[in-house]
């Protein structure tokens, strides 16, 4: 069995911003993992058909996890979708990622569904860790800072 998440945000910045925040590693590093976490991007290669690798680290207590896959639509600033695979055999599956972006008044309207999500992995960790990780990359995106500052 596997798990199926729904979240949604409207992000006060342009979806612009927020697809360059999913392809960038240094922006990646910075909002994706949850709150405890270091992120470690090995790979990132942002092209239909390209690959991406990378782990979370626990801050507490060391121990990692890796993970990767491969983008499989990338639409700019509107739409990514892309497989996640765990290199740990207990989380074994292949799980798939669609973010939708939607321009609206007051920023970008976000949709994202996360599908074959490990039965292991209670879907209200996932929820939670995703409001985080968005809380972050509203963090990220949303201040539009000039040039010489």
């Amino acid at each position: 069995m596997s798990n199926t998440i729904r979240l949604h945000r409207v992000i006060k910045a342009p979806a612009e911003r927020i697809y360059k925040a999913f392809l960038n590693s240094d922006a990646l590093a910075k909002w994706l993992p949850p709150h405890g976490f270091t992120a470690n991007i090995e790979r990132l290669d942002a092209r239909v058909g390209g690959t991406y690798k990378m782990s979370f680290t626990n801050f507490s207590t060391g121990s990692s996890h890796a993970f990767g896959g491969e983008y499989l639509e990338l639409v700019p600033n509107k739409k990514l979708r892309y497989t996640d695979k765990f290199d740990a055999p207990d989380l074994s599956g292949t799980m798939i990622t669609t973010v939708e972006l939607n321009s609206v008044s007051c920023g970008t309207d976000l949709n994202v569904v996360q599908e074959g999500i490990p039965s292991v992995i209670p879907s209200e960790a996932c929820y939670l860790g995703w409001q985080e990780t968005l809380s972050q990359l509203a963090q990220l995106v949303e201040p539009d800072i000039p040039d010489d500052m």
